[in-house]
């Protein structure tokens, strides 16, 4: 017995592991107008490079309103639109794969355009120009030796099935992105090697327009339409998870949380109790759902004290239980503390401000950095699921400037991303099944949070300002050449 044991223990990462990097299609696509594509609603999101840091802050935080909303529909300017032209990704993906070929990454993460597919969302036929787009990219990463790793939903929806349905809110809109997903499978097909439904499904909850589309002047009762929305996500992901596996048997599919790794901020039970719950309605909702195909016991207390009303079709409860996810995946940028005390400091992180941690160090953009909090949320979720987990996002978003040299020296990127993969390798010697890797904004790309070009998370400079111009020239970071020892050795060299 002791012998089996010594032969099945895991001491690392293996040969197999895919290492690889993520990017979004609206944050790096650009010709929003080009190849028959369609408005969506990343599109519309406005952006002014003459704020100060208090106001780009201001502007993460506001809702969409129906005056911008509609002001974004009309306008055909495109500098303050920077979702609109990105770095380009569309015209010079080759060149782009080439240097991830060179970097020597196993796996590449990106997303499909929805309003590429079907420009208004409720179109009867798609666009031919859209799909063939996607067999070219895919396929050329394929030649390149590296998976696919293809988002479904990246937050963006086509702009015309939020002025003419209202978006998530409406479950007609289950049935657009079905026909969507069934085009993808048939056409697309086995040129994907893992899919999935939706980019961070509680992003919903915790940024409502990027989340589910939801314009807050058009509610009522804002938080019943945003689980609403949630809700219609939910139904999506499983008849979409049970579609794959219809067309295209042995198909990976799976689920993603944006995730908030949080600890008591004292031993104070009251602090470690609410530790529970932040864990429970950040995160573990979500995963429950997608993984063990029902809503969990906990939330009917939530959805009771804050008067969430949701409504369900027969048959919705049967289908979430019988399309449950091949694996699980999630971001990872940060932890937090959980406390009941409201004077306690706070903290900016990815779509959500908490409580601030005094033993951590934080980013150029307030983000708190916690290597050891990488492993916890590996051990947390492979203990509660047993499913194969994929870190789907880990990166540090930070000023970068070129050198007299010319050269982009960012030993802080490398010193973040050694720390995290040091981790990655603890919660695998764990026993956690672990099975890829995409670091995001493999290349710089405009901020989803900020909308903001100056906020770069790349091993690879795009020579780009906030306002679009530059030679949009491609320059290797220090980072890129560490990031190629790193997979060569299997994440064994991390010098």
């Amino acid at each position: 017995m002791l012998k089996d044991i010594e032969q099945t223990t895991k001491t690392g990462f293996s040969k197999d592991f895919l290492w690889g990097g993520a990017i979004a299609a609206s944050q790096a696509d650009g010709a929003y107008n080009e190849g028959g594509k369609g408005l969506d609603t990343q599109d519309l999101r406005y952006f002014d490079s003459s704020w100060n840091r208090e106001k780009r802050n201001e502007n993460r935080n506001i809702n969409m309103t129906s005056e911008r909303f509609e002001t974004a529909l009309k306008a055909t300017e495109i500098e303050n639109y920077p979702f609109r032209w990105g770095i380009d990704f569309y015209h010079n993906y080759k060149n782009d794969l080439a240097l991830f070929e060179e970097m020597g990454m196993k796996v590449f993460r990106t997303s499909i355009n929805w309003a590429r597919i079907f420009p208004n969302g409720d179109d009867e036929n798609p666009n031919e120009e859209g799909i063939q787009f996607y067999i070219d990219l895919f396929e050329e990463c394929h030649k390149k030796g590296m998976k696919v790793f293809a988002t479904i939903l990246h937050y963006n929806i086509p702009a015309n099935l939020v002025v003419k349905y209202g978006g998530w809110k409406n479950r007609k809109t289950i049935d657009f992105y079905l026909r969507y997903a069934k085009v993808l499978f048939e056409r697309i097909g086995n040129r994907v090697d893992y899919w999935l439904p939706f980019n961070e499904i509680n992003a919903g909850k915790f940024n409502p327009y990027n989340g589910v589309c939801l314009i807050k002047d058009q509610e009522d009762d804002y938080e019943s339409a945003i689980f609403q929305c949630i809700h219609h996500q939910f139904i999506a992901n499983a008849l979409t998870i049970k579609l794959a596996h219809e067309i295209l048997p042995g198909s990976m599919v799976g689920g993603m949380i944006a995730r908030f790794t949080t600890y008591p901020a004292t031993c104070k039970p009251d602090d470690v109790m609410q530790m529970i719950l932040d864990d429970q309605y950040s995160n573990f909702f979500y995963t429950d759902v997608m993984a063990r195909g029902k809503y969990p016991a906990y939330m009917e207390r939530y959805f009771r004290k804050n008067k969430v009303k949701i409504q369900k079709q027969a048959g919705d409860d049967e289908l979430l239980a019988k399309n449950t996810v091949d694996f699980l995946s999630f971001s990872y940028y940060m932890s937090m503390v959980s406390t009941t005390d409201k004077e306690w400091a706070k903290a900016s992180g990815n779509l959500v401000t908490g409580n601030k941690n005094p033993h951590l160090k934080s980013s150029d953009w307030g983000w708190q950095i916690d290597p050891v909090g990488l492993r916890i949320s590996l051990n947390q979720m492979y203990d509660r699921y047993q499913l194969p987990l994929f870190i789907a996002e880990n990166g540090i978003g930070a000023f970068d400037e070129i050198g007299e040299d010319g050269k982009i020296h960012d030993q802080y990127r490398i010193e973040y991303l050694r720390e995290h993969i040091a981790q990655m390798k603890e919660a695998i010697i764990d026993g956690v099944n672990l099975i890829g890797y995409t670091m995001w904004g493999i290349i710089d790309i405009i901020s989803c949070g900020t909308i903001e070009m100056s906020k770069r998370y790349g091993v690879i400079y795009v020579d780009r300002d906030e306002r679009g111009q530059g030679t949009n020239k491609r320059i290797k970071k220090d980072s890129f050449y560490w990031y190629k020892k790193c997979i060569e050795s299997d994440g064994e060299k991390l010098d």
